[in-house]
């Protein structure tokens, strides 16, 4: 008998294709987990829509973007029957930007209406969002200072903090006193919960070489979680392609933990921007292929550029009107092979 091809991955000899023995299709049963692995995806027809493209800033026939409030944008989206499989963001963190813009969210005098109006953005990504669809949020943590106005010549500070941040005022002797970690992640996940979403996973995103905290009385915080939300409990998963390979070719789920380099510097004022790496496993194993991917908050365009990357196509939404501009230069940039 001839001895089977090999290929190495990962140190691991693996059967080819060719030398595999063929096997007969076995039908899957109807079952809804089988079913959620054979997702809608939208007709071409909806994501053209001519009365959908006059509302847009930018669209092609792989992207879309909005120049909206967030709510506003989505109850566009939900006129036009739009379906999404994936929603993957990263929304203003509390007190942590001044964008400049009517209207942005993060800025709440208490950080409990910040995660009020966070839960209430993401419950109306619902309708939009596929039965067996996915929600990613990115969002970190912060704390209640109590200070006043931020005083210090540090340059690194200095870049971080902007007049009186709601974080800094008096705050009101429970969740807001000073050097109070608020929580807010986890606040905000148990919120959703209590609206009905399903929290399947709180992945960790562990910074390598973080921006060192100024402080001299706890940890320096090096981490922010990204939750992964269902509506239902059976949903399309694809971990093949991130996923751990095997001895025996198998492959196992990816870790909850991801190591990420954070992206620094600011890019065309943009000063919170997402790395392409902090979305591939949310993208990859939630979108079924020619899917589409939503980021309500889509700041430079981070997601929409992973999506048309990976041949999906994307929705992106943001209030200022220069990261709009900033996502279609971002794009561009693929055509001409520079990203």
């Amino acid at each position: 008998m001839a001895k089977a091809a090999l290929k190495i991955v990962g140190g691991i000899d693996i059967p080819t294709e060719k030398s595999k023995p063929h096997k007969a299709r076995v039908e899957k049963p109807n079952t809804k987990a089988n079913a959620a692995m054979n997702p809608r995806v939208l007709e071409d027809e909806i994501f053209l829509s001519s009365s959908l493209r006059r509302k847009a800033y930018y669209a092609d026939e792989h992207t879309i973007i909005l120049n909206m409030d967030v709510s506003e944008a989505l109850g566009v989206l939900r006129q036009h029957e739009m379906l999404v499989n994936c929603v993957v963001t990263s929304p203003p963190f509390y007190g942590q930007r001044d964008y400049g813009v009517d209207g942005q969210i993060g800025l709440e005098e208490h950080p409990s209406a910040f995660i009020e109006k966070l839960v209430s953005t993401f419950n109306a990504c619902a309708p939009i969002l596929a039965p067996n669809g996915s929600m990613w949020v990115n969002i970190g943590d912060t704390y209640w200072s109590g200070k006043g106005e931020h005083k210090s010549g540090e340059v690194k500070q200095n870049a971080r903090r902007f007049g009186i941040r709601p974080q800094d005022k008096k705050g009101d002797g429970k969740w807001c006193i000073p050097k109070q970690l608020l929580l807010i992640p986890h606040r905000f996940a148990i919120a959703m919960q209590d609206q009905g979403w399903t929290v399947r996973n709180d992945n960790v995103w562990l910074k390598p070489n973080p921006i060192p905290d100024q402080v001299r009385d706890r940890c320096s915080i090096s981490h922010e979680y990204v939750f992964h939300f269902v509506k239902e409990r059976w949903y399309y998963f694809n971990k093949e392609p991130v996923g751990r390979l095997t001895d025996s070719g198998s492959f196992l789920p990816p870790l909850d933990t991801w190591e990420v380099p954070p992206v620094r510097g600011m890019h065309h004022g943009h000063k919170a921007r997402f790395s392409e790496e902090l979305v591939r496993i949310p993208v990859l194993t939630t979108t079924p292929p020619g899917g589409v991917v939503l980021d309500p908050f889509a700041g430079s365009g981070t997601s929409l550029v992973f999506a048309r990357k990976n041949g999906f196509r994307s929705i992106g939404i943001d209030i200022n009107k220069d990261f709009c501009k900033m996502m279609v230069k971002n794009l561009a940039k693929i055509e001409m092979g520079s990203v």
